[in-house]
């Protein structure tokens, strides 16, 4: 479960450069996101809403070829949320949205490592 709390947490894009930003400061968002995915318990609605705010403020300046990617994560977290610590309703959701999550996860993820430096735990 908190393996997918974390993919959920994060977002995971494809490789993407900073000069592709809508604005923002993308990396320095981007480590306050990874800060507030570490541990994630996915059961914990707090923590989830937390790693969901920081999650929409890092997607606004987000390259443009990750928005889509970020969306993902956001709708997911937003699911987890709303299933406030429910194992059975988050085991659903892994079921119908993990095929998903993964890949838009590990977009992030990647870019996140490669441009920013910055190692988001899964």
């Amino acid at each position: 479960m908190r393996k997918v709390a974390a993919l959920a947490a994060v977002v995971t894009l494809s490789v993407g450069t900073l000069t592709a930003c809508s604005g923002g400061d993308y990396c320095g968002e981007l480590k306050t996101f990874a800060e507030s995915t570490k541990d994630l318990d996915i059961k914990n609605a707090d923590a989830v809403d937390k790693m969901l705010s920081e999650a929409k403020k890092v997607s606004k300046s987000a390259p443009d070829d990750l928005k889509d990617d970020w969306k993902i994560v956001i709708d997911y977290a937003e699911k987890a949320k709303d299933a406030d610590g429910d194992t059975g309703k988050l085991t659903e959701l892994a079921k119908s949205d993990g095929e998903k999550i993964a890949p838009a996860f590990e977009a992030i993820s990647k870019q996140a490592k490669d441009t920013c430096k910055v190692t988001i735990d899964s």
